[in-house]
């Protein structure tokens, strides 16, 4: 019989999400007014210079659709270009126009500064542990699903 997970886990990863901001799906956990999806595909299109559109699909972990209705979203807010590939023509590549580049960078810089203020909210002598213990969650998590 499988045991089922205590309700402590439950409740602290709840407390956890709503904290954190991730149950507002317009809006990045550091506050800007950026849907959380496009928030993603931003950081990960500016990470790799062009980006195919189904390496964008397998970053993200979301379906092909998904990805084109997001991809489609981000063109219109002139975010990114899309551009077919030169010698396979069924391969879509995905570029940050300099709005899109602006936004990310935005973003980042949010994120950095949301991120720094947690840190500095957690005692020194127990950041390390507070890290490991996200290692370990975040591998059951992947483990497990």
């Amino acid at each position: 019989m499988r045991q089922s997970s205590p309700p402590e886990l439950q409740s602290q990863l709840i407390a956890l999400i709503r904290a954190f901001g991730l149950h507002r799906l317009e809006q990045t956990p550091c506050g800007q007014p950026v849907a959380v999806t496009e928030a993603h595909a931003l950081m990960e299109l500016s990470l790799d210079k062009p980006l195919s559109q189904s390496d964008l699909v397998q970053r993200l972990g979301l379906e092909k659709s998904s990805v084109s209705r997001l991809v489609r979203i981000l063109e219109k807010r002139d975010w990114i270009v899309r551009s077919r590939h030169e010698s396979d023509r069924r391969v879509v590549h995905i570029l940050l126009t300099t709005a899109g580049q602006q936004a990310a960078e935005q973003l980042a810089a949010a994120r950095r500064e949301k991120f720094d203020r947690v840190l500095a909210a957690i005692p020194k002598a127990q950041r390390t542990q507070v890290c490991e213990s996200l290692d370990i969650l975040l591998e059951a998590i992947r483990e497990s699903c």
